[in-house]
């Protein structure tokens, strides 16, 4: 997915001549800690940080008075919607500014809708139980895996592969569109894969009916 589809235009961009008592409210009122800055050709000066807007000696006065150091982070429309994630990992920003090929200010994408979008297209939403792996990397594959999962009659909704620090082996994270991951789990495990961890949804119901029953006898002391 291109950064194109993901742009919000709800959150505005400042000139050089608005307040930094203005950017302030703007980051209050869209739950951002960062606003683009942009001149009125509508390219991109650089994104201004609520901290600096503290920092800021006149901040009742114009953004370019008080002369903070602008971001220079952002993505071009056409690039893939990791190089967005990518980027706000890498610099913490709260949003992203995305620009045309021709370096004109088009919108921004917020952490906000990455969150939404990812948790979408990762079939987080969707109802099933995880289970977490762990892979040298030279065994990894992703077919072997899919099939020993089919074999019990479920399916791979998503994956996702990490290397933790200071580890030789991968984590591999699944999420199946079953609840019940018993013969899934006994499947993996009799073909040599180490099943590090297994959430099952039915099992956050049994704890939670557990604390409820729990209540209802302190209720009934």
């Amino acid at each position: 997915m291109f950064a194109s589809n993901l742009i919000s235009y709800a959150v505005p961009p400042l000139k050089p001549s608005d307040s930094g008592d203005k950017a302030l409210l703007w980051m209050s009122d869209f739950h951002v800690r960062h606003l683009p800055v942009v001149d009125d050709n509508g390219e991109l000066l650089g994104t201004v940080s609520e901290d600096d807007i503290l920092n800021f000696e006149q901040p009742d006065e114009p953004i370019a008075t008080n002369e903070p150091v602008l971001q220079q982070q952002f993505i071009y429309d056409y690039q893939h919607l990791y190089d967005a994630l990518k980027l706000i990992v890498d610099t913490d920003l709260s949003i992203i500014p995305v620009l045309d090929k021709e370096r004109k200010f088009l919108g921004v994408i917020t952490i906000e809708l990455l969150i939404k979008h990812f948790a979408d297209t990762g079939a987080i939403t969707q109802p099933g139980g995880i289970l977490i792996l762990e892979i040298n990397p030279r065994d990894y594959s992703l077919a072997e895996i899919a099939r020993l999962v089919e074999s019990e009659k479920a399916l791979i909704l998503s994956s996702f592969i990490s290397s933790p620090y200071g580890k030789e082996h991968l984590e591999v994270t699944l999420k199946l569109n079953k609840m019940d991951l018993k013969h899934v789990i006994a499947t993996l495990e009799r073909f040599g894969y180490v099943v590090k961890s297994a959430f099952h949804e039915s099992d956050a119901l049994d704890a939670l009916q557990d604390r409820y029953d729990l209540l209802m006898r302190f209720i009934n002391m």
